[in-house]
C-alpha cells in the first residue's frame, strides 16, 4: 500500500465521518430519521459524491482526500451499493424507503470496510508524524526526561 498523502486535508474530514455514518446503522436511525439533526442520507450522499469526493469516479481524488488505491477502489464500491439502493428505492425516496432497502445491508458492509482502512491509514500516517517528532497540540514541547516519556510508546 502506497501512501498518497492528502492534499486536501479539510476534504478527508468530511469523507471519514460521512463513511463512518454509512457503517452504522444505529447512527442512521437515531440521527438521520430525526427531524431536529441537520444530517442525514441526502446529506452524506452529497458529501461523497458532490461535495468532497466523487463516490461514482473517486480515482481522481487520489492524493487528494484519499490516500491509497484500495481506498480508491473501495470507495467506489461503496459509490456503487448507494447508487443501487437509490435506483431500486427512487431517487426520491425518503431516508426510511432507503434504509429499509433489501440493498441497504450492502451499504453498510462497503461503508464498514471503507471506514476501517480510512481509519486504519490515518492512524498510521499520525503514527509517523508522531515518530518524526510532530506533537499535538502544536507546539507542544518533547518529553525532556525518561520519566516523562513513560507511557508515550506505550
Amino acid at each position: 500500500m502506497i501512501d498518497r498523502g492528502i492534499a486536501l486535508p479539510y476534504y478527508r474530514l468530511h469523507v471519514v465521518p460521512a463513511v463512518v455514518a454509512l457503517a452504522s446503522p444505529t447512527w442512521q436511525r437515531e440521527v438521520w430519521l430525526d427531524p431536529d439533526q441537520f444530517e442525514d442520507l441526502d446529506y452524506t450522499v452529497n458529501v461523497l459524491f458532490d461535495d468532497f469526493c466523487d463516490a461514482d469516479n473517486p480515482l481522481p481524488w487520489l492524493g487528494q482526500c484519499l490516500r491509497t488505491e484500495e481506498e480508491v477502489e473501495l470507495m467506489a464500491r461503496l459509490g456503487t451499493a448507494i447508487n443501487a439502493v437509490q435506483d431500486s428505492a427512487g431517487a426520491d425516496a425518503r431516508n426510511e424507503a432507503c434504509l429499509d432497502s433489501p440493498g441497504w445491508a450492502a451499504v453498510v458492509t462497503a461503508a464498514a470496510r471503507l471506514a476501517q482502512v480510512l481509519v486504519s491509514n490515518d492512524h498510521a500516517a499520525l503514527s509517523k508524524l508522531h515518530d518524526a517528532g510532530h506533537r499535538w497540540p502544536l507546539g507542544a514541547a518533547l518529553p525532556t526526561s525518561e520519566t516523562e516519556n513513560q507511557g508515550v510508546d506505550s
